[in-house]
C-alpha cells in the first residue's frame, strides 16, 4: 500500500505492519478442511469521516485493520474473526472483508460485509462484534438456511442522513433494514434478477438506491445481455431501468461489488465500471449515461471525489 500527502506528486510505502494479530489458526475451506488464515489483498479503505489519519481496511482473507497515522502502522481488529470465525468459508471472489460502514451519527458504531459470512455490528470501535444477519436466507448456501453466520453478503451501503436505515445486496435478493440490521426484509420487487454485487444511494436521497441485476451466480453478465441500472426511488421494491447510453445488446460484462460511486453533485452523479474494462458515468442521478472510458483492465472498484 502507498500514501501520498501532497496529492500524488510523491508516494511511501506504509504497508509493512499488517499482521493477524496473535495466531489466527484457520478457517474451513470449500471441503471441509481447516485453512490457515492469510493476508492477500486490501479490497476496501475506509477513511474517518473526522480524522484523516484514521482509516479502516478491509483485508482478504477476511480481516479488519486500523491505522491511526495515516497508514504508518497498522492494528488488526481481530473481533469479527471472534464471531464463528472458524466456521466461515470463501466465496468465488475469495473470502473478503470488502464493506465498511461508520455510523456518522453514533461514534464507535460500524458495519462490516464479508463474502461469504455475512454482515455484522460493532457499537464500541470494532472491538467487539455482533452479527446482523437475522432475515436472511441461503437455501443453495448452507446447511441450515437460517444461519446467523455464513451468508454471501456482496454489498452493503446506508445514507449519512439515516444510517439505521441499510441496503443489501446478497448471493440472490435485494434487501433493507429500518433498525441497524436487527431485522431486514426482501425489497428485489420486479427486478428481472435479484442476484448482483453492487448496491447504493442517492448522495441527497435516502429512499434512491441503485443496483446491476446479474442473470445467475453461474452467468456473470446482464440479463438478456442488456446492461441495466435499476433505480428505486422508495427505497425498494419498485424498481426502473435506466438504459440510455448504455448498451442494450450483445453484453456481457459485470459490475463487481465495489464498482460502482456517487458523487455530491446536484444532481448527483453516478459511475459504474464494468469487467470489460468501461467506466459509465450519468451527471442525472441515472437518467442518461455516457462512456467516459473504455478499454481498461478489468475494473474491481470505482471511487469518485468532489474537489471544492
Amino acid at each position: 500500500m502507498q500514501r501520498s500527502d501532497d496529492g500524488g506528486r510523491s508516494w511511501e510505502s506504509v504497508d509493512n505492519r499488517f499482521a493477524y494479530e496473535g495466531d489466527p489458526g484457520t478457517h474451513q475451506w470449500y471441503d471441509g478442511t481447516p485453512h490457515p488464515w492469510e493476508f492477500k489483498r486490501v479490497w476496501h479503505l475506509e477513511p474517518a469521516p473526522d480524522d484523516p489519519d484514521t482509516v479502516y481496511a478491509g483485508v482478504e482473507d477476511a480481516a479488519l485493520f486500523l491505522t491511526r497515522d495515516g497508514g504508518r502502522s497498522w492494528k488488526e481488529l481481530s473481533g469479527p474473526r471472534a464471531v464463528k470465525g472458524r466456521l466461515w468459508q470463501p466465496g468465488a471472489g475469495g473470502m473478503c472483508l470488502h464493506t465498511i460502514l461508520l455510523d456518522p451519527s453514533r461514534r464507535g458504531r460500524l458495519f462490516v460485509a464479508i463474502s461469504a459470512a455475512g454482515a455484522f455490528r460493532s457499537e464500541d470501535g470494532g472491538a467487539t462484534w455482533q452479527p446482523v444477519n437475522g432475515d436472511l436466507h441461503s437455501p443453495y448456501q448452507l446447511p441450515d438456511p437460517d444461519a446467523q453466520v455464513g451468508h454471501c453478503v456482496h454489498r452493503i451501503a446506508m445514507h449519512p442522513s439515516r444510517p439505521d436505515v441499510l441496503f443489501m445486496q446478497k448471493h440472490w435478493d435485494v434487501m433493507r433494514s429500518d433498525d441497524g440490521g436487527d431485522s431486514w426484509r426482501e425489497v428485489s420487487g420486479n427486478l428481472p434478477s435479484d442476484f448482483g454485487f453492487v448496491i447504493d444511494v442517492h448522495a441527497h436521497e435516502p429512499d434512491t438506491i441503485y443496483v446491476v441485476p446479474i442473470k445467475s451466480d453461474s452467468e456473470h453478465f446482464p440479463p438478456e445481455g442488456r446492461l441495466r441500472v435499476y433505480r428505486s426511488r422508495s427505497g425498494g421494491g419498485d424498481w426502473k431501468a435506466l438504459t440510455q447510453g448504455l448498451p442494450q445488446r450483445d453484453c456481457y460484462v459485470d459490475v463487481l461489488r465495489d464498482a460502482m460511486a456517487v458523487d455530491r453533485l446536484d444532481p448527483c452523479g453516478v459511475y459504474s465500471g464494468t469487467t470489460g474494462g468501461q467506466v459509465y458515468g450519468s451527471a442525472d442521478a441515472g437518467d442518461s449515461w455516457m462512456a467516459i472510458v473504455r478499454d481498461l483492465p478489468p475494473l474491481l472498484s470505482v471511487e469518485v471525489q468532489t474537489l471544492p
